[in-house]
């Protein structure tokens, strides 16, 4: 899958008119990371997914991305940026769809510092309350359903007693979950605006000119809580101290409740990505100890 990656994206980086002589890896995972060398510009190409858990119109979703980082950066946020050397579109090749960055210089020596990153969330949410587009209701939790349905049980992974509680679960929390108006119903007081979308403090990546936010591909509308789902207390209680509201702590149980369901219908791509297996084998344990459906079943 890789190297399909690598060829799609440099044909399609030569027919945009860019030379590329020597596209290098840059990260494999849910995207093959590409930068086109010696282009200043990076490939992203997300990998196909079984089809419970494929995107059924990717390009949407990129453009989407696409659309709002552009707006991020017009209103002056340190973000990678969309590559101003090609349209600013997804690109179509060989049956896949990828979107074109500008390359930034990566400070490799530098150590992630989660607790700083955390502290400039607020900020982040601040700006993006501030989105003038429209976007989509909780995108991330798009295709838990499908693929709670398709999941098999892996002994020694996740077992046929898990997969049976994350299904009594999902019959519990889905009107909740994928619905604004079934979260507001329940959780009236929750802030609710557009987010990263995708673990941000995750997503601050240390460049030699400075912190740069980056990967906005599940940009939603959520509750902020989401933006923090599996990072514990001590994280959430940074964001609460550095934000002008604190984080919900029932909106909090929720979220990080859902996220162990997220994580669990990628079980079957284990074989594709293994190192995926440590930390779902890490969430499912935490979550058996977890109030059923959070309380709220």
């Amino acid at each position: 899958m890789t190297e399909t990656a690598v060829q799609a994206a440099a044909t399609a980086a030569r027919n945009l008119g860019l030379t590329v002589d020597e596209p290098t890896v840059l990260y494999e995972g849910f995207s093959t990371v590409v930068h086109l060398k010696p282009s200043p510009v990076v490939a992203r190409v997300p990998m196909t997914l079984p089809g419970a858990l494929q995107e059924p119109e990717p390009a949407v979703r990129q453009q989407r991305e696409l659309d709002v980082v552009a707006w991020l950066v017009e209103e002056g946020l340190p973000v990678v940026p969309p590559s101003p050397l090609v349209p600013m579109k997804p690109v179509q090749q060989d049956g896949l769809s990828m979107t074109f960055w500008t390359y930034v210089d990566v400070d490799k020596a530098a150590e992630p510092d989660y607790v700083a990153a955390t502290a400039r969330v607020p900020e982040l949410h601040d700006l993006l309350a501030k989105y003038p587009g429209e976007l989509p209701w909780m995108t991330p939790l798009r295709l838990v359903g499908p693929g709670l349905n398709a999941v098999e049980a892996v002994p020694g992974l996740l077992e046929q007693e898990d997969v049976d509680r994350a299904r009594a679960e999902w019959k519990v929390l889905e009107p909740i979950l994928t619905s604004r108006t079934g979260f507001q119903e329940a959780f009236p007081t929750a802030i609710v605006q557009p987010l990263h979308g995708d673990a941000p403090a995750w997503n601050l990546i240390t460049t030699v000119d400075g912190p740069l936010w980056a990967d906005f591909e599940d940009v939603t509308i959520g509750p902020r809580e989401w933006d923090f789902a599996g990072w514990g207390p001590d994280l959430c209680r940074t964001y609460s101290e550095a934000a002008s509201t604190p984080l919900d702590p029932d909106v909090q149980q929720l979220m990080d409740l859902a996220r162990v369901l997220q994580l669990l219908v990628c079980t079957p791509l284990v074989p594709q990505i293994p190192a995926m297996a440590d930390g779902i084998r890490m969430f499912a344990v935490q979550w058996r100890s977890m109030p059923f459906a959070a309380g709220l079943g």
